[in-house]
């Protein structure tokens, strides 16, 4: 082996060193805008696919289609955790007969808000992509949606809520408001948990049930939709790709913990307004990008 050769192998090893190092890294800053955006109503999603325009991964595009949304179990564990006493549905008193009747009422509401997205994830989800996953989409539904948050609070500050706990949502509500979760899983930019709360608040559900129901409709559709991913992958991991895929998910749990517990302490005295200025601004600036560039 002559020394050109043994010095371009080393050059060779080196860069992908480096390479590795760096999608570390960058999966790592991937995690903490999926902590932080997946729970705020202002599109983790449109966030995701914005970044990678900017910081990409150096992946291939099989890979990145299925790490921008399985990135997202790390999320939902934290609220699974965070949840926990909320959403098992067993109990150790024998007088309930070891069943917790409220909380299975509630996943059966869950399943019925689920059953839209569902069907039409299952059905058309690589049409979806192909047809709305850009920059154009992302940008319109952020502005649109940011102004629907603003117009629903403004009309909600006169009215008083008629749904007060999750006991009171009712399966017609809750139908409802699968139907725009629907909107989220269809159109990028839109942000699952802001269509879903909004979509609360529109029918008189108070800030603190919209959110909660946001959060455990996210645990079935987040943990399907991941699944689906991962068997269109294959789990077919190559070098360092499964350590790439952990970091993000393990960096999205611990920062959606910490998120998660701020806004529902935020919305105790505060609406949603903030983050409806939030998207129109961002919206405004992406198209305003992506038209000079």
């Amino acid at each position: 082996m002559s020394v050109l050769t043994l010095c371009a192998m080393m050059y060779k090893q080196n860069e992908r060193g480096v390479v590795e190092v760096f999608n570390l890294i960058v999966s790592a800053v991937y995690g903490i805008v999926e902590g932080i955006t997946e729970w705020l109503p202002i599109s983790s999603t449109g966030h995701m696919l914005l970044l990678n325009r900017f910081v990409p991964l150096s992946v291939s595009a099989d890979f990145w289609d299925m790490f921008v949304v399985v990135i997202q179990l790390g999320a939902i564990l934290a609220v699974v955790i965070t949840f926990w006493n909320d959403i098992w549905p067993f109990t150790s008193d024998k007088s309930q007969k070891y069943i917790r009747k409220d909380v299975w009422s509630m996943w059966f509401k869950v399943i019925v808000a689920c059953i839209p997205a569902v069907i039409v994830g299952l059905k058309w989800d690589d049409e979806i992509e192909e047809h709305f996953y850009n920059y154009k989409v992302v940008a319109i539904m952020l502005i649109l949606i940011g102004v629907l948050f603003i117009i629903a609070e403004n009309r909600n500050k006169h009215l008083k809520p008629t749904t007060n706990s999750l006991d009171e949502l009712t399966y017609k509500q809750a139908f409802i408001i699968g139907l725009f979760q629907l909107v989220a899983a269809v159109f990028p930019g839109t942000s699952r948990s802001g269509s879903t709360i909004l979509g609360a608040l529109v029918i008189g559900v108070n800030r603190k049930t919209a959110a909660q129901f946001t959060f455990f409709m996210a645990i079935p559709v987040m943990f399907g939709a991941s699944l689906l991913k991962l068997l269109k992958y294959g789990f077919d991991f190559g070098g360092n790709e499964l350590v790439v895929l952990l970091v993000g998910m393990i960096v999205a749990f611990v920062v959606s913990l910490f998120i998660i517990k701020m806004l529902m302490n935020y919305i105790k005295k505060h609406d949603f307004k903030v983050f409806g200025y939030y998207r129109i601004v961002l919206g405004i600036v992406v198209l305003l990008y992506f038209l000079f560039n």
